[in-house]
């Protein structure tokens, strides 16, 4: 039996963790406090339309891969821990409020249909016929069949219970025993494996109120994005801010313009209990991409999925565990190893 050490552990360490062990692999996670970072903060949007960015074909194609594991790999998960994840299929309503901004808009869906995405162009009146509560004065958008959404911190719940944790921080590759090394480990991949990651801060805010919203609503207002994730109980995820700065605090001139744009979209939002604020860290790369891959025998990276962690999960934790025990899902990630870089990687 091989045995594994999994250094992280966020939604992809945990996920990594649970592919291994259904392989036959002995593995322990390794984390202080599971799921406390970056997969604590997170959204949950399964959008490979909505996040798909000019140049970033490549990993527009694993992102899609990956979202269309995922109502299996969520159905897997919620028999096999008895826990509902919060796995949505309402979709994504992008809007734009001003004519610069619907221009921007357009150009981004016109690039994601030369993919072969599937964005539907909307009038400021249909966007409002799928989902009334938005503000009136809108010039358009269009609405992602595709997207989907999950609840990471059920996400990450569900996945506890299925795999082996050991709580505490592991500061030096050494003092873990396995086989096969992973390192999982975020924004601590750097210090841990020589990886180019560094840490994006991000804040958001939560909201409760009475009435759950009918999508995702990604919303484009004079040049600033935000996006509102609805779950079926009311809460509603609004964000995120994106900075490059080390600090965790959360301020007030963050909380000031994420919550204005909330109510500039949908105006009923001014009435929903503020019931959280948060700040936290994506781990981001050169290029915006993960880095997936081995950096040497018996040891293998799994981190910088920065904006895209929840939604590439799946794909990642089937390619982690076909790097170690052997398949072809290794291959999917060959455009996303660590030797892209060049110079030290470990």
């Amino acid at each position: 039996m091989k045995t594994v050490a999994v250094v992280g552990g966020g939604v992809i360490g945990l996920s990594v963790a649970w592919r291994l062990a259904a392989r036959g692999c002995a593995v322990t996670v390794y984390d202080p406090d599971p799921g406390s970072g970056a997969s604590h903060v997170a959204a949950g949007m399964l959008a490979p339309v909505g996040e798909a960015y000019f140049g970033e074909t490549e990993l527009v194609a694993l992102m899609r891969e990956s979202a269309r594991r995922w109502p299996a790999f969520a159905a897997e998960l919620t028999e096999q821990a008895g826990l509902d994840v919060g796995y949505r299929t309402d979709g994504t309503l992008l809007v734009a409020r001003t004519d610069d901004d619907l221009a921007e808009l357009n150009r981004l869906v016109r690039w994601q249909a030369s993919l072969g995405l599937t964005p539907q162009p909307l009038r400021a009146s249909e966007l409002r016929e799928r989902e009334p509560r938005l503000v009136p004065r809108l010039r358009g958008g269009a609405f992602v069949a595709d997207d989907r959404q999950v609840d990471p911190r059920l996400v990450v719940r569900a996945l506890r219970s299925l795999v082996r944790v050991e709580a505490r921080a592991v500061t030096d590759l050494s003092t873990v025993d396995g086989d096969v090394v992973v390192v999982a480990a975020g924004c601590a991949s750097a210090a841990l494996a020589g990886l180019p990651v560094r840490p994006v801060k991000g804040q958001l805010v939560r909201l409760r109120g009475p009435v759950a919203l009918r999508a995702v609503i990604r919303g484009y207002l004079d040049g600033r994005t935000v996006y509102l994730v609805p779950r079926a109980d009311g809460e509603v995820v609004v964000g995120a801010t994106s900075e490059e700065r080390l600090d965790g605090a959360v301020t007030a001139g963050a909380v000031l313009d994420l919550l204005r744009s909330a109510v500039e979209l949908v105006p009923d939002l001014a009435e929903y209990e503020l019931t959280e604020t948060q700040a936290g860290f994506r781990p981001g790369t050169p290029d915006n991409a993960p880095i997936i891959g081995a950096l040497r025998p018996g040891l293998v990276v799994a981190t910088g999925h920065y904006r895209n962690g929840v939604l590439l999960a799946p794909v990642t934790a089937d390619a982690v565990a076909d790097l170690v025990t052997g398949g072809p899902d290794a291959d999917l990630v060959k455009p996303f190893g660590p030797d892209r870089f060049g110079g030290r990687t470990g």
